[in-house]
């Protein structure tokens, strides 16, 4: 621990000047009291709230009349299943019954996310400014692989990634409908895609 110096007589004299000089930075509570007005703050504006549902009065054995809304997305094959229809109804439902045979098939099994992007753009492009109509990519199902924890991991990478990449430039002015082949073209491990004509 040091020691404190004492100030040698010409270091006091240069301290008490400095000293005089010095005003301080906040008044004693004592005297800001008196010296400033007080001013009436403004009430803070109360925040909307959302209103509260009233429930009732429950008894035990009764049954639940109120269910609470649940905002979960769709599982994939429903949002494909529940898109607005683009194309001819008719060939639409034909399509779905499996009538339709694709001009052309890509498969993606085994193939990485990197990979399998690049392949999927190739193959669309190619197959729209040919003039094809009807197309299936096959994605496989997926395997589940082990689980380590409590949060549910998705598994089917490609079939979860290909529709949103078939959605997105450069594939999306492209294609007209996506939808899950019917089961003899693979089911639920493929997609059908219905191309819009090449101008």
């Amino acid at each position: 621990m040091s020691r404190r110096r004492t100030l040698r007589p010409d270091e006091q004299d240069l301290w008490h000047a400095v000293a005089r000089t010095a005003r301080p930075m906040h008044a004693p509570a004592f005297h800001r009291k008196s010296a400033e007005p007080s001013v009436p703050q403004p009430a803070p504006d109360p925040q909307p709230t959302a209103p509260v549902p009233s429930y009732g009065r429950f008894r035990v054995g009764q049954h639940v009349t109120h269910k609470p809304q649940l905002d979960i997305l769709p599982p994939l094959a429903e949002r494909l299943a529940t898109a607005p229809v683009q194309m001819d109804r008719k060939n639409y439902d034909r399509m779905s019954r499996g009538k339709l045979t694709p001009e052309a098939r890509l498969d993606l099994h085994g193939m990485t996310v990197a990979e399998a992007h690049p392949e999927l753009i190739r193959f669309i492009l190619n197959s729209w400014s040919g003039g094809l109509r009807l197309v299936l990519v096959i994605t496989g199902k997926g395997k589940q692989g082990p689980d380590f924890g409590p949060i549910p991991q998705r598994y089917g990478v490609l079939k979860h990634q290909v529709p949103q990449w078939l959605h997105m430039p450069p594939l999306g002015p492209c294609i007209l409908q996506i939808t899950e082949a019917h089961l003899k073209h693979g089911g639920a491990g493929a997609y059908y895609v219905y191309l819009r004509r090449a101008r």
